[in-house]
């Protein structure tokens, strides 16, 4: 017990004093994620106040300042809550022989750089839109993913407005996607780390993209807006799933774009009641709902 104690301080630590470090520029910039993060998102936010899509829609939107603290919250604060968790189940898995060289499909270590990271790209965009569709096709997951969902003026921020148990949920199966490559993280993993934060944003931002041709290959603005449609077609639980790519949804026969006015009502049935503050959102779909 004592070594799962150590492993869970120690790795609460790193994670806490990489991040301050990261504050104060102490890190390389290709690590640094937090003013990555921040500026990729001004740079978007710039786009949608120069281009926006809903002429009509505020530059500070319903639930700008929630977004933007769920945006930091989730993608730094509560990933050093839980890193130490996850130091843990990973010691758990390597005392039961089960590490990456023993769940590998294939192993990209000898490929070049640039087919390793399309590799790592695209694996971890299926991983992460097979997830997606979990969340909504089953009731005890859609309670969760709900939060996401209950943003109703569209900007990018929203992007990263989502349950906690969301990372619960997704982190473990980019490991799984991550160990059958071999276990292997590319060195410049930074690229797609910054691409994929990059990409979402611009596909919850208030701009209108659609990539031309390449629409069937990434996700955009145009086709993500439908998967926040309060309107579903008849009998689905969910359309265009896609993260960075679209090009899963083309293939499995869920992708849909009726129209690209980009005036229809986000959120689901039922949205009036669901909570508005962020531990309320927080805590939701623990307990007994009323929707």
């Amino acid at each position: 017990m004592e070594k799962y104690i150590e492993a869970f301080w120690n790795s609460f630590m790193g994670s806490l004093q990489w991040t301050w470090k990261s504050i104060l520029f102490e890190v390389p910039w290709y690590t640094n994620y937090v003013w990555g993060l921040t500026v990729i998102s001004l740079i978007v936010w710039g786009l949608e106040i120069a281009f926006p899509w809903r002429k009509e829609q505020s530059i500070f939107r319903k639930d700008f300042w929630l977004d933007a603290f769920y945006m930091y919250f989730n993608f730094f604060i509560f990933s050093i809550m839980i890193s130490g968790f996850y130091k843990m189940l990973e010691i758990l898995f390597m005392d039961f022989g089960l590490t990456a060289k023993s769940l590998a499909v294939i192993d990209i270590s000898t490929m070049p750089m640039w087919l390793q990271l399309l590799l790592f790209f695209i694996v971890l965009d299926f991983v992460q839109w097979f997830t997606h569709v979990l969340l909504h096709k089953y009731s005890f997951l859609w309670k969760f993913h709900k939060v996401h969902h209950s943003v109703k003026e569209m900007g990018f921020a929203a992007h990263l407005r989502y349950h906690w148990m969301e990372n619960i949920l997704y982190k473990p199966l980019k490991v799984f996607g991550v160990m059958i490559l071999g276990g292997f993280e590319p060195e410049q993993a930074y690229i797609i780390h910054f691409a994929a934060v990059a990409i979402g944003h611009l596909n919850h931002a208030n701009i209108k993209i659609t990539w031309g041709p390449l629409k069937y290959l990434f996700n955009n603005p145009v086709m993500h807006l439908y998967h926040h449609s309060y309107v579903l077609p008849k009998g689905s639980y969910g359309v265009n799933f896609g993260i960075s790519l679209s090009l899963w949804d083309y293939i499995f026969k869920t992708n849909y774009i009726p129209e690209d006015s980009g005036t229809i009502e986000l959120g689901f049935p039922g949205d009036e009641d669901f909570p508005q503050d962020f531990l309320h959102q927080e805590i939701y779909g623990f307990g007994k709902s009323r929707k």
